[in-house]
């Protein structure tokens, strides 16, 4: 008890106990059965007394009221720790537009909110407007031919005279952005400036072997309208350029589909960094837990995972039995329904939760028993 009284000391907070001297109006002295606690020091969750602390006994209406104070201000301490711990993890990755000041971020949990008046407005919280989805641009929702991007780092190889790289570092590098991949696994350069261009050539190799041609998996366009219809707040992230984006979304008619677009130039690392993802989040304004992650490859999964979030996997690239870490495995996008993903999003964070601390403080029962005598006959 004098431990949890002690510790509400770094909240400028000074604990009392027993008796204290003090003077009234007339300048007399006279005790108030108060006295402050000899000079403690608080590390961490410990404190120690610079002096013995003498056993003090009170009287129990005195005790109670003690009590009440400890567990006041050890809530208090509580929920001043648990602010700060917030803060910390959820400043990862915050990007230069948004507000980084105490108390906007994470921001508020948009479901099941009693405040709301408007009952419209409660039913559509209650409904999908309390989760996001984020999702990859080729193999998820877009056709996507996974040799032209081996065949673009072989091109590119050939034409900067670099050797060839193998099979194994091609599927290592799969979600990378080019700058990463091509400084910290392929190692062909560490000069900004020079891995800046190969990456610029490697993706003009790319879009002309791709061809600028973009059409829908089978099922992806409809899953779309179906959480368009639902009004769920929807991302893409992609480690292509904004301009290759931006270019496809125009192509294949779905302009003004996503609250959020994140492309390789507003992240600095790719998968399995969850980066992206983390930032996708961010701008959406949903905690990590009501976001969902639709990609295709276990990097993908990993990454999601990292940020807490769930992941749909699209058996577009690899088969089913390859993406088993993911929650939910899908072959076409249409498979889903709205009941699945907000049964995904339905796990609640004990870190977001607004229990009180709980608090078992028993009063310490001095031992009346007579001591246990030994007759030394009996030996």
């Amino acid at each position: 008890m004098v431990e949890s009284i002690a510790t509400t000391s770094i909240l400028g907070l000074r604990p009392v106990y027993g008796n204290h001297y003090c003077k009234n109006v007339s300048n007399k002295r006279k005790p108030s059965n108060l006295c402050r606690l000899t000079f403690t020091k608080f590390s961490g969750r410990e404190v120690s007394l610079s002096a013995a602390f003498p056993r003090l006994r009170l009287d129990r209406p005195r005790m109670l009221w003690l009590k009440a104070q400890a567990m006041e201000l050890t809530k208090e301490t509580y929920s001043y720790g648990e602010r700060e711990q917030i803060q910390r993890d959820f400043m990862y990755g915050l990007g230069a537009g948004l507000d980084q000041r105490l108390g906007l971020w994470p921001p508020e949990n948009k479901a099941d909110n009693p405040a709301l008046g408007n009952p419209l407005l409660r039913q559509e919280r209650l409904g999908c407007g309390w989760l996001g989805a984020i999702f990859e641009w080729e193999g998820v929702l877009i056709e996507d031919n996974p040799d032209l991007e081996k065949q673009a780092w072989l091109a590119l190889s050939q034409e900067e005279g670099k050797s060839s790289p193998p099979a194994f570092m091609l599927r290592r590098i799969e979600g990378m952005k080019n700058e990463q991949a091509i400084s910290e696994v392929l190692c062909w350069s560490r000069d900004p400036v020079q891995v800046k261009r190969l990456a610029s050539r490697k993706e003009d190799i790319y879009q002309s072997l791709q061809g600028g041609i973009y059409r829908f998996r089978p099922g992806s366009k409809e899953f779309v309208n179906v959480l368009i219809q639902y009004k769920v707040p929807m991302a893409l992230v992609s480690t292509r350029p904004r301009k290759y984006i931006e270019t496809a979304i125009r192509a294949i008619g779905i302009e003004g589909v996503f609250t959020v677009i994140v492309t390789a130039e507003d992240v600095y690392r790719g998968k399995p960094d969850p980066e992206m993802f983390v930032y996708a989040a961010q701008l959406l304004q949903f905690i990590p837990e009501r976001a969902i992650v639709f990609g295709n490859s276990n990097q993908t999964v990993e990454a999601a995972h990292d940020a807490r979030m769930k992941c749909v996997a699209v058996a577009s690239k690899h088969p089913v039995y390859e993406l088993g870490a993911a929650d939910l495995i899908v072959r076409r996008l249409d498979e889903l329904s709205v009941i699945d993903i907000k049964n995904l999003a339905a796990v609640e964070s004990d870190e977001f939760k607004s229990g009180e601390l709980e608090l078992e403080m028993e009063a310490e029962e001095e031992d009346h028993r007579p001591p246990v005598g030994v007759d030394d006959s009996f030996w």
